[in-house]
C-alpha cells in the first residue's frame, strides 16, 4: 500500500478543493506527488522496475458521478498512469449499489456499508485475470473501500493488487507514506 501524505493540513485542503470544488487543475500536481510516492516505495522495497500492468480508479456511483461531473479517482489515476507509463482502465470496476458517501460515515458503519457494492464490467474477468493491478483512491481512512474493491478484482483473477492513496488519516498509520 502507499498513501503519498498525511490527510492534514495543508494536504485536506488541497485535496477538498480538487474533490468538492471543482478545481480540476489540482489533479496533475497531486498525481505528481501520489507517482513520486510510489516510486519511493517501489525503490524502498527494492522493486526491479513497477510490476503493474493495469491502474484502476475506484468507481463511483453513477448519481454521484452526475452530480460531481467527475470521478476524482479516474483523474488521479490516469495521471498517475502516464508518470509512471502504465495503462489506466476506468472501467473494469464498478460500483453495483450507490452507497452512502464514506467521508460522512463513523468508522463501524464505513467498515460494514461495502460489501457487495462493488462488481465487473462485463468482459472485465478476462482482462483481469493474471494482471497486477494498482486501485487508485483519493483518501484512505479505515481501508473498507480498498479492500471491498481488492476483494472483487482479486476474485476475479488478478495477480495482485497493491492500493495507491494520494492521502490516509491517521487510523491507519502502518501505511507507507512520504517523508
Amino acid at each position: 500500500m502507499v498513501c503519498a501524505v498525511p490527510y492534514a493540513f495543508p494536504w485536506d485542503q488541497l485535496i477538498g478543493a480538487f474533490k468538492y470544488r471543482e478545481q480540476l487543475d489540482l489533479a496533475g500536481p497531486l498525481s505528481e506527488v501520489l507517482a513520486a510516492s510510489v516510486r519511493d516505495a517501489h525503490v524502498q522495497r527494492a522493486s526491479v522496475g513497477l510490476a503493474i500492468d493495469r491502474v484502476i480508479p475506484v468507481p463511483m456511483a453513477g448519481e454521484r458521478l452526475a452530480e460531481r461531473g467527475f470521478n476524482q479517482a479516474w483523474e488521479l489515476a490516469r495521471r498517475v498512469a502516464q508518470h509512471l507509463e502504465c495503462r489506466a482502465h476506468p472501467g473494469l470496476l464498478v460500483r453495483t449499489v450507490a452507497a452512502a458517501p464514506q467521508a460522512s460515515l463513523p468508522r463501524q458503519a464505513r467498515l460494514s456499508q461495502l460489501q457487495g457494492v462493488f462488481g465487473l464490467a462485463r468482459g472485465a474477468q478476462s482482462a483481469l485475470k493474471g494482471q497486477r493491478l494498482a486501485l487508485v483512491d483519493d483518501v484512505l481512512t479505515t481501508g473498507a473501500t480498498a479492500r471491498a474493491a481488492t476483494q472483487v478484482l482479486k476474485q476475479a483473477g488478478a495477480a495482485s493488487v497493491e492500493v495507491w492513496t494520494l492521502a490516509r488519516t491517521d487510523e491507519r498509520p502502518w501505511s507507507h507514506t512520504r517523508p
